[in-house]
């Protein structure tokens, strides 16, 4: 119906960028948003607007020091956490919220729509399409038989598409290979991979650190927690998975079982996400336990002075 003009999309003079994706599920739209966030943010007055997914609130909300991923989701909490001087907002309804943003007193220049693409209500003015390299939308199937959120040819309403998680040597031959089956001759192609930081403490403790420790219970919430196992794979210690669904309430019984797992064996620390360290960090339960997260950046391979010029353009165009 919005294809055919019988239901209208809205559209805003301020700069808006969504990010978003076709399939169910993880494909590294918070990485992405964060990339966007460090190009643009010495030059503009930025904002994030999220759903907010598993909060316990409504309606549109503004991330304070004071915000809980129960109030705004964990994902905007982590964009609050890392960037305090954006504004992070919240809103199922992203044009209520983009009219919301806009009445402050210090409105944005340019509002950064995180998983938005399916949210046809709202026409934004450059839209990235995400797509994980492990499971690429021409080869999947609508819900329920397959993980596509919409057929793919929504790939059409796509100004530029990322191919995410592909591994630093991915040769340019299957980089070839992968264009040619997403098949847009119109839309310029990017890939990108996930580069992983040094685990950082998320507690006070006084026992093992990260280096030093033989084993990791590690905890994830997230939708494909497979990369991440890859590349733990490269340290020598032994790993015990506690695996949730993506965004899981975590249950002080299930915060315990954690630290039962982790008392098992000598020398253990926790390690966790990013974004699921945003929902555990106010148990109490971890007082004195190594819990560590793992932040992650992503790298545009290759071609990302092209693709950083596409945003600029775009922000700069009148």
């Amino acid at each position: 119906m919005f294809d055919k003009k019988i239901l209208k999309s809205s559209s805003f003079d301020v700069k808006t960028i969504l990010v978003g994706n076709i399939s169910a599920g993880g494909t590294g739209k918070t990485p992405h948003i964060e990339y966007l966030i460090r190009l643009l943010k010495p030059e503009y007055k930025l904002a994030t607007l999220s759903r907010g997914y598993g909060r316990k609130s409504s309606g549109f909300l503004l991330a304070n020091d004071n915000s809980t991923a129960k109030d705004i989701g964990d994902e905007p909490l982590q964009f609050h956490h890392k960037f305090s001087e954006i504004q992070v907002a919240v809103d199922a309804k992203r044009v209520s919220g983009i009219i919301e943003l806009m009445s402050q007193e210090d409105s944005p220049e340019i509002v950064l729509l995180d998983d938005a693409f399916q949210h046809r209500q709202l026409k934004a003015g450059l839209s990235i399409l995400l797509m994980d390299v492990n499971s690429p939308f021409y080869s999947d199937f609508m819900l329920p038989t397959g993980n596509l959120r919409e057929f793919s040819g929504g790939k059409k309403r796509a100004d530029a598409i990322v191919v995410t998680k592909c591994s630093p040597s991915m040769s340019r031959s299957e980089k070839e290979e992968i264009t040619t089956r997403i098949n847009a001759p119109e839309t310029p192609i990017f890939f990108s991979q996930i580069d992983y930081a040094l685990p950082e403490p998320l507690t006070e403790f006084a026992s093992v650190s990260f280096e030093k420790s033989a084993r990791i219970v590690l905890v994830t919430g997230i939708a494909n927690p497979k990369p991440l196992l890859n590349h733990l794979s490269k340290f020598d210690k032994k790993i015990e998975h506690l695996k949730y669904a993506d965004h899981h309430p975590f249950s002080t019984k299930e915060v315990n079982t954690i630290i039962d797992s982790y008392g098992k064996e000598a020398n253990s620390v926790v390690l966790t996400t990013e974004k699921d360290a945003m929902r555990l960090r106010d148990f109490q339960e971890f007082k004195g336990i190594p819990l560590f997260y793992i932040p992650i950046q992503v790298a545009i391979q290759e071609r990302e002075e092209e693709f950083k010029k596409l945003i600029k353009n775009y922000v700069t165009e009148n």
